[in-house]
């Protein structure tokens, strides 16, 4: 869906008009208008309020243009359900919720992270444990958080 439809329904779904939404995010009447026509779209800091004021992230208001992944464990983040939060409530889109959790992260060490990957991840391949640890090992080294 694209950022104008979302914007509209998000805010019809809360009742608001365009004015309210306007005195919630800072903003004008019209820009919300000109937002909702698609003529213009909200800059970066009034996305981070809409992110707040409607519980969604931003990669989900700008219609999701970017595939998530977890940059701990390398999940794929295809919910806002899925995507880790501030302290303060915002969604931090770099992580999952098991990996960070209200400023902090879950796993102290990518070999905390491996242990926990051996346990849990099923191995249909039948690999050996140190083959299966080299592999997780090798893709989780190329994610933000280990590198």
């Amino acid at each position: 869906m694209e950022m104008k439809q979302l914007l509209k329904q998000l805010r019809e779904a809360r009742n608001l008009t365009q004015t309210e939404l306007a005195q919630r995010v800072l903003v004008t009447r019209q820009a919300v208008s000109r937002w909702e026509t698609g003529e213009t779209q909200p800059n970066t800091e009034t996305l981070k309020l809409l992110s707040r004021e409607f519980d969604v992230s931003i990669n989900t208001l700008l219609g999701s243009p970017r595939a998530l992944v977890c940059q701990c464990c390398g999940m794929p983040l295809g919910e806002d359900g899925q995507i880790s939060r501030e302290p303060d409530g915002s969604f931090n889109e770099d992580y999952c919720k098991w990996c960070y959790t209200d400023g902090a992260f879950t796993y102290k060490s990518k070999d905390a992270l491996l242990d926990f990957l051996m346990g849990h991840m099923p191995n249909p391949e039948n690999l050996s444990d140190e083959a299966r640890r080299s592999s997780y090992d090798g893709y989780l080294s190329g994610l933000k958080h280990w590198k």
